[in-house]
């Protein structure tokens, strides 16, 4: 049956971003957040498959692999540990294919740069891959909600004031404790700044953690 419009509105309201960011002078490679998760090695997303939909890949850029390796960078400005989008662009979109429909309590996401490469600016789209309309590559310019995907939620780590770099965690979750059954999840990322070729944010990592089960 389909939602009507206030279920929908309902489910945006229970949706939350909450996110950290550790200045320059305090951030660790151990990732280490006042409200947000550090990133986990074990989370149902460390065995997904990551295709690029849209968008190019820096050349100084890890591969989208890296986001799912539970491996970190060492420092602020280590490229080949980051996921990036060519410099001058406006970003991109890629899917991840957690091989299996997972009942997901959150989705959590790290970035570190000194400068306008740390902070995050991503749309989540969700899908578990049984509608027969599903687009599971939708491009630049296609509403995935057009596509069979559910909009999920706008991360923006933006500061409001102060300075851009240092380390990021964002967490999008759900008051109910469960964001859905999926088993795709399609990022849309964009630039940060305009001011220069630099703001396509260097993503250190991605975690899908698994809503835990009843005993």
């Amino acid at each position: 049956m389909p939602l009507t419009l206030i279920q929908l509105l309902l489910m945006c309201v229970t949706c939350s971003v909450v996110f950290d960011h550790n200045p320059n002078n305090v951030a660790t490679r151990e990732f280490k957040f006042k409200s947000v998760p550090s990133p986990a090695t074990n989370d149902a997303g460390s065995n997904a498959k990551l295709t690029l939909i849209d968008g190019q890949i820096d050349a100084g850029s890890a591969e989208l692999n890296a986001l799912v390796d539970g491996r970190l960078p060492a420092d602020e400005d280590e490229p080949a540990a980051n996921l990036f989008f060519n410099a001058g662009s406006s970003g991109g979109r890629f899917r991840v294919d957690l091989g299996t429909t997972i009942d997901i309590a959150q989705v959590n996401s790290y970035s570190w740069h000194p400068n306008s490469r740390g902070p995050q600016l991503y749309k989540l789209y969700a899908a578990d891959g049984s509608d027969e309309n599903l687009d599971l590559a939708p491009k630049r310019g296609v509403d995935p909600a057009t596509r069979g995907w559910k909009f999920i939620a706008t991360v923006n780590t933006l500061p409001q004031r102060g300075e851009d770099g240092g380390q990021y965690g964002a967490s999008v979750t759900n008051s109910s404790g469960s964001l859905g059954k999926y088993r795709y999840l399609l990022f849309d990322c964009y630039v940060t700044e305009l001011y220069d070729n630099w703001g396509n944010t260097f993503y250190s990592e991605i975690d899908v953690i698994a809503k835990p089960r009843k005993p």
